[in-house]
């Protein structure tokens, strides 16, 4: 059975809420005895779950020198989402709207996107399998509970699935700075999907020519752009505004 590292108590507690039976182990940072602490130590009791108490060299050394806010997990190993079930969402859903990201390599910036889509109501997020930063247990801290709510989508080809979207009646949105329009100018309603581009790189070429439409975020001051978690919440929630949700 192939298990993983979770930590930080947001992400301890999300595992607690939505898949208890998952959780294998957990270590607790010793002589740590507050509230919060307290709240982990008694819900973990109810699912069956016992704490092992470990200095904080020990859990330094399993979160790799992250933050981990006294709590380290070993959970099961979940399988990645692929196409297949990208599609059964498509299929149980009316008007999905979707975040994709076209090769966010940070893992801080894919829990921060992750968090955000979230609190938008996103219906899942869609990244390239290869040369994207994956569910790793910095992400999942970052995402604050998110990752284990909103379905994440490792696909093969991004071009390909984009054009899967179109075919199912998805209005493909990309964010670009030279775009003619701001993003407060475009219809976001109905069915939709939200393409952010890499830190830095913006969205590769074939991304670009397999969006609907283009826009921009208007920026007044000096700088030229915004983080990509950032942006993602400025789109998102314009996004959610027109909806009406």
């Amino acid at each position: 059975m192939s298990s993983e590292l979770i930590f930080g108590i947001h992400a301890l507690n999300a595992a607690l809420e939505n898949h208890p039976e998952n959780i294998l182990e957990v270590w607790l940072l010793k002589g740590r005895d507050d509230a919060r602490l307290q709240d982990v130590q008694s819900r973990l009791q109810q699912v069956g779950v016992r704490a092992q108490l470990a200095n904080r060299q020990t859990l330094d050394g399993k979160a790799g020198g992250a933050q981990h806010q006294g709590v380290v997990a070993r959970v099961k190993a979940q399988p990645a989402l692929n196409e297949a079930d990208l599609d059964a969402l498509l299929a149980r859903t009316d008007t999905p709207l979707l975040l994709v990201l076209d090769g966010v390599t940070d893992p801080h910036n894919l829990g921060a996107c992750l968090r955000t889509a979230d609190a938008a109501g996103v219906h899942g997020v869609i990244v390239p399998r290869d040369k994207s930063a994956g569910l790793t247990p910095v992400a999942r801290k970052v995402a604050c509970g998110a990752a284990e709510v909103v379905p994440l989508f490792q696909v093969t080809n991004l071009s390909r699935t984009l054009r899967a979207l179109q075919n199912k009646g998805v209005w493909v949105v990309g964010t670009a700075g030279e775009a003619d329009h701001v993003i407060y100018q475009a219809k976001l309603t109905g069915p939709l999907a939200l393409v952010m581009g890499a830190e830095g790189k913006g969205m590769r070429r074939l991304t670009r020519e397999h969006c609907d439409e283009l826009v921009s975020i208007p920026m007044a001051g000096s700088v030229s752009s915004l983080n990509v978690s950032v942006a993602t919440g400025v789109c998102l929630f314009e996004m959610v505004r027109q909806r009406g949700q």
